[in-house]
């Protein structure tokens, strides 16, 4: 039975041995994989895909009334709510990419040990089905732009190489976290504090004018924050708000976390590469 599984999913059984079909059909089992998570993720559920976005608006909710309206932070800031609903919708899909590659190796371990497909496959379907949920946050958020009268513009077009780079940046330290956790598994307490404390470090809720000034271009070497700017001042017309081509503008601009993006997943590429010959014993 093993040996009948092991040749479905090879990655050139049934397609022949050119490259092309190889492709083709890790292509498929990637697809495969991600929809049956997305799905999975919601079957015992009463309200299922529902939750995908009752659980950022409510948490836009309880941030908007705290700080929008009884720390006042939306003073003088017209588009502030559009400003954090993008801000949590983007950090919902990179924290979630993330936290569910985590622990997709380590989960998989006896699959890995039965079947012979491309590792990589796992951590980059999990990371997929993350971007399934995206896709479906995408909705509330276009009401609320155009609940707010925010229609597209020609700028818009820009909003394409930024959600590449979100991807590849994501999936880069969704590589690299399911790589590391198949060794240490204080990885996953790490993570989990790590982006507590970086949700509040990161320009989500605030305004970046109001980190301290010493502190701004620090945050923007995080390429999710760069992101993030740049897509708030993409979408929200007439924005004033500080951008990785202010901050860094003596260390390159916004070429700065453009490269740190870029070199994350080629080093994530790399990690797990050398680590995947262990992954079966370890996992």
């Amino acid at each position: 039975m093993a040996s009948s599984d092991q040749h479905v999913l090879h990655p050139g059984a049934g397609v022949g041995s050119t490259g092309a079909g190889s492709l083709t059909h890790q292509l498929r089992i990637l697809r495969v994989i991600a929809a049956s998570e997305f799905k999975l993720k919601y079957t015992d559920s009463a309200l299922g895909y529902v939750w995908s976005v009752i659980k950022p608006l409510a948490l836009f909710s309880v941030l908007y009334v705290v700080f929008g309206r009884f720390f006042k932070l939306g003073v003088g800031f017209e588009d502030y709510p559009v400003y954090l609903l993008i801000g949590i919708v983007l950090w919902t899909f990179f924290v979630d990419a993330s936290t569910l590659a985590l622990t997709s190796i380590v989960a998989r371990g006896s699959l890995l040990r039965r079947l012979v497909f491309p590792r990589l496959v796992v951590p980059i379907s999990l990371t997929l089905t993350a971007g399934l949920t995206f896709c479906v946050n995408l909705i509330p958020l276009a009401g609320f732009l155009a609940w707010n009268k925010i229609g597209p513009r020609l700028e818009w077009f820009l909003l394409l190489p930024l959600a590449l780079e979100l991807c590849v940046f994501t999936l880069g330290v969704s590589i690299i976290l399911a790589t590391l956790f198949v060794r240490f598994r204080d990885v996953g307490q790490i993570w989990e504090l790590g982006t507590q404390l970086a949700f509040y470090a990161s320009p989500i809720i605030l305004p970046v004018g109001y980190l301290p000034p010493w502190f701004q271009p620090i945050a923007f070497l995080n390429p999710f924050v760069q992101i993030m700017q740049d897509i708030r001042a993409v979408i929200i017309p007439d924005v004033r708000d500080i951008t990785a081509a202010d901050s860094l503008a003596g260390f390159g601009g916004r070429l700065t976390p453009i490269a740190i993006a870029l070199a994350t997943f080629l080093f994530s590429l790399y990690l797990f590469k050398r680590e995947s010959p262990w992954f079966a014993e370890r996992a």
